[in-house]
């Protein structure tokens, strides 16, 4: 596995409702830096921490688990390269799902700053979930993407004056699903993690679409609470553990999962 290594965070302070550019809503904003670690190592306060019960436990796989999380490992081994022409192209393919018919002007840009990363090169954010990161910002933008723009743009509910920053905070996602579900282990070792490849077997884009569940999730939880950018922590945590309580409802796919009914298309 790559090292995932701490950084800082970034605050996204809203100033107004939005602004007209073209045909795109923009939500305008000043990002400002921060110091608490919310990337990698920095997260692992919010992860799962396993009971005395699983410590040192696993729960044997069938072959079809076994295979299906060997190629979800393989996706999480692999780190964000700028050098590599498919991981180009996806970043362009994230820009173009978030902002339809605005020219980017390039992967190292100022404009990225619009989406939340922390600077004007996106790749440097990246570290904390790999291109798996990518790969589920992308999946939920062209599936999901009334949601997608809605969490962008910040669209629903009543808002902090300091909002979480919509990308660095789905990078963060994913490496907390990564921990939660234990998927660097061989074998699960918590029933939420042995619970979810089942469904990895059924569907292979399980992860991907519980990526979009929970960040819908967050962001529910984030305006419950009322949050501004401090309290990301605790609504990660509060997050994490309604996400565990669902997993371990006897459902028979994740569109059953309750909170599965927060996207929209």
């Amino acid at each position: 596995m790559d090292d995932r290594g701490g950084g800082s965070f970034v605050a996204v302070r809203r100033i107004s409702s939005g602004l007209d550019r073209g045909n795109s809503y923009h939500s305008s904003s000043e990002v400002v830096a921060g110091s608490a670690a919310w990337l990698g190592r920095g997260l692992s306060c919010v992860c799962v921490q396993r009971g005395e019960s699983d410590a040192h436990s696993s729960f044997d796989l069938t072959p079809a688990e076994e295979e299906c999380l060997k190629r979800l490992q393989q996706r999480i081994d692999v780190a964000y390269d700028c050098s590599i022409l498919e991981h180009q192209e996806a970043l362009r393919a994230l820009w173009d799902a978030a902002f339809p018919g605005e020219e980017l002007s390039g992967l190292i840009s100022e404009q990225w700053k619009e989406m939340g990363w922390q600077g004007k090169d996106p790749s440097t954010d990246f570290r904390g979930g790999g291109f798996i990161s990518l790969e589920n910002l992308l999946f939920f933008a062209r599936n999901f993407q009334k949601s997608f723009q809605d969490l962008l743009r910040k669209q629903e509910g009543d808002r902090a004056m300091w909002e979480y920053p919509f990308a660095v905070a789905g990078v963060n996602i994913t490496f907390m699903l990564i921990q939660m579900l234990d998927l660097e282990a061989v074998k699960p070792r918590t029933v939420v993690g042995a619970t979810f490849l089942k469904f990895l077997a059924e569907n292979e884009s399980a992860f991907d679409l519980l990526y979009c569940i929970t960040f819908k999730l967050m962001d529910h939880q984030w305006l419950a609470m009322h949050a501004s950018y401090m309290d990301f922590n605790t609504v990660m945590k509060a997050t994490q553990r309604q996400l565990e309580r669902e997993l371990l409802q006897h459902i028979t796919c994740l569109e059953d999962l309750p909170s599965y009914s927060l996207l929209s298309r």
